[in-house]
């Protein structure tokens, strides 16, 4: 197949699925089986890597005021982002109203994610591998979405950004470990389902999800990123470097429509949807490699 056509349907697919809660990460290894692209070439490995960043690129677009509103308030000291709850929280629980700021609370999910995940890279590599891995987590995902959408549903009771508290960041960031060692589990539906269950409401748990994707993505895939620039330096000709750049902006163009369309979709409709369609996706990829 033409490498520029490859790069349009492997960034159509990588914009599709990276907010969705269906595992980027198993879609893109799909597509490149389906593809017939060699499973051992560094290049379409980086390549699977590096679109991803047009995808979070996506992300700090679309939510450009919200992040610029959120840095001049930490900055100001004076600002005052909390609510009434939430200064009364304050007061009762001892905590500075600082370690309650969205920036702070992303931070430290991303935090709690980042370390364990590091240490374990190697045992999430040999899990990338994996089809069968990826198969049982897209399907037990999916199991797990559709009952904690059922049972939480749209009734946290954490229905803004501003009133997430830092126990509910840690445990957000804590469900992510699961989507890094599983390839297939989903960041996203790994966050929303995790803040679903400690008391946001389904807008919230999506935007939690959004923003906290910016330094947890940014981060992951720099780090491998890096490593195949230092560690397996690869020889790039001006053909590579173009279908690269094609497959960034149209998984950044693609992705960047997803999230207008997934914020307002979440609000009416709910996950279970995409729980049932993980469900079949994860049972059609295990009949396929039994």
């Amino acid at each position: 197949m033409n490498e520029y056509i490859a790069a349009v349907i492997i960034g159509i697919v990588e914009g599709l699925t990276e907010f969705l809660p269906v595992s980027s990460t198993a879609h893109i290894r799909f597509t490149q089986e389906l593809l017939g692209l060699p499973r051992d070439s560094e290049y379409w490995k980086m390549f699977a890597i590096v679109i991803q960043l047009g995808a979070i690129l996506s992300v700090v677009v679309y939510f450009r005021a919200r992040l610029l509103g959120f840095v001049k308030d930490f900055i100001n000291p004076n600002a005052n982002l909390l609510t009434n709850a939430t200064a009364d929280s304050e007061r009762a629980t001892g905590i500075p109203s600082r370690w309650r700021h969205p920036m702070v609370l992303i931070l430290v999910a991303f935090v709690v994610t980042a370390i364990p995940c590091f240490l374990i890279d190697k045992k999430i590599g040999e899990n990338l591998e994996s089809l069968p891995v990826m198969g049982w987590a897209l399907l037990i995902g999916g199991v797990v979405m559709w009952i904690v959408d059922i049972l939480c549903g749209d009734r946290g009771h954490t229905n803004t950004i501003e009133k997430v508290s830092l126990r509910q960041a840690i445990v957000i960031g804590g469900m992510q470990i699961f989507a890094a060692a599983f390839p297939g589990t989903s960041r996203s539906m790994s966050t929303i389902a995790g803040g679903q269950l400690m008391g946001l409401s389904r807008g919230t748990a999506l935007e939690f999800s959004f923003l906290l994707s910016i330094p947890v993505m940014f981060a992951a895939t720099g780090f491998k990123l890096g490593k195949f620039l230092f560690e397996a330096p690869i020889t790039m000709t001006g053909k590579d470097w173009g279908v690269l750049a094609v497959g960034f902006s149209v998984s950044f163009v693609v992705a960047l429509a997803v999230i207008a369309w997934f914020m307002n979709w979440v609000r009416q409709r709910g996950f279970i949807p995409f729980a049932i369609y993980r469900i079949i996706a994860g049972t059609v990829v295990l009949w396929l490699v039994r």
